[in-house]
């Protein structure tokens, strides 16, 4: 197993399209996957039971479904001398439930022996996700395709690859563990600001330069980022675990769960505001003029207003030197709330972390005048017809430097 590439947490994975008589429960009642002889290589030949965890994904991020049972792999003709004929059994859920014919599956065999099984919704930016992380092609049928990942056949975990994989709620393990504590420990267990993490994580940065390579800073600060806080948060929960959570002599469940979502929230709000910060300091080091939430109509809040807010509220200020920024770590349906922010600029700009768009998605975005902008990076998880639409921030930053010397 070779430590940041995909073996690392998936040995392969089977990938088909769900077909009406597995996904409709008025068609059929006989809760099997089809097709799973070539499983074989996968889940072996000898009947067992794989603890599972499903998954559906679809346009909407807080409406995530799982559920966790087990896969009984096994072969119908056990008995006959010479046939075999192996079935995969699932019980019912509520992911199933949820999953329509077309959807994309992917069962992906963890190196513990479990399984998971994640269900994407047909032409959503997850199935996007889905197909460039584990090689999908781009026509794929109801019968399971197997790929695994070894030799010249593994893929690099990058910062797409640990985008997904954090979606997925896979936690990407760090190498260079000992090297990060002791870059935490001047923090002494406690979160500091975003604001002083942020600048924490780019002063261990500094063979990067903002100014000459904008694209690669922000991705090499946010991962940096990233692999701090998750270490420093690793010390903070772990002593809190240690704790306990007890009343009295009783377990204290609601004050567990409420702990839980805390470090939820704080990884989701964090990661915003951390690219909020690295974006204004690489704003600030190429000399551009802006203000940062500022407001506008109907109390509007743009993240980034260019050259500032006094210049948009000037009347006789050309709109065609004014530029907006929205900046959202992931876009979802969420991307639409940049449409009523800034009514002065026709064209919006919108920075996002996601890789894989859905092609539904960027071409609405396209429709509605919205400009996106990914680190160049991340360009190559999208089709090639979608990357004719897409900008990078060297290509914005020069956007507002040209309208900001016009102006």
């Amino acid at each position: 197993m070779k430590k940041g590439f995909l073996s690392e947490y998936f040995e392969g994975v089977a990938v088909k399209r769900l077909s009406a008589v597995e996904a409709d429960p008025a068609s059929s009642n006989q809760h099997e996957f089809n097709g799973v002889n070539v499983m074989r290589e996968m889940l072996g030949g000898r009947r067992q039971s794989f603890p599972a965890r499903f998954a559906y994904l679809d346009e909407d991020e807080d409406d995530t479904l799982t559920s966790e049972c087990f896969l009984t792999w096994y072969d119908a003709r056990e008995a006959h001398p010479t046939r075999s004929e192996y079935r995969l059994y699932f019980p019912p859920t509520v992911v199933m439930e949820r999953a329509a014919a077309g959807d994309l599956m992917v069962i992906g065999k963890r190196p513990d022996g479990t399984l998971q099984v994640i269900i994407a919704m047909v032409g959503s930016t997850a199935e996007n996700q889905l197909k460039w992380l584990f090689g999908v092609p781009v026509q794929i049928e109801t019968r399971f395709e197997i790929r695994a990942f070894e030799n010249d056949s593994d893929v690099e975990v990058n910062f797409a690859a640990r985008f997904i994989l954090d979606e997925l709620g896979v936690e990407v393990e760090e190498a260079d563990t000992d090297r990060l504590d002791s870059l935490v420990e001047k923090f002494h267990g406690v979160f500091p600001s975003t604001a002083i993490f942020s600048a924490h994580a780019r002063d261990t940065m500094r063979e990067v330069d903002p100014r000459e390579d904008p694209d690669a800073a922000l991705l090499a600060w946010m991962e940096q980022e990233e692999k701090l806080f998750r270490r420093l948060e690793n010390q903070i929960v772990s002593e809190r675990l240690k704790q306990g959570f007890k009343v009295e002599d009783s377990a204290d469940v609601d004050t567990f769960i409420s702990y839980s979502l805390s470090v939820q929230n704080r990884r989701k709000s964090r990661a915003g505001y951390a690219l909020e910060h690295h974006l204004n300091e690489i704003f600030m080091e190429n000399d551009l003029r802006y203000t940062r939430q500022a407001v506008t109509e109907n109390n509007a809040k743009p993240d980034f207003l260019f050259p500032g807010e006094a210049e948009y509220h000037d009347e006789e200020f050309s709109s065609a030197s004014l530029s907006m920024l929205g900046v959202k770590t992931t876009c979802k349906d969420r991307w639409r709330q940049v449409l009523s922010e800034a009514k002065r600029i026709k064209q919006k700009h919108l920075f996002t972390l996601e890789p894989a768009i859905s092609v539904n998605q960027t071409s609405e975005m396209v429709a509605h005048h919205v400009q996106l902008v990914l680190p160049a990076g991340l360009h190559n998880t999208y089709t090639p017809e979608q990357q004719g639409t897409l900008d990078n921030l060297q290509g914005f930053i020069e956007v507002v430097r040209e309208r900001q010397q016009s102006g």
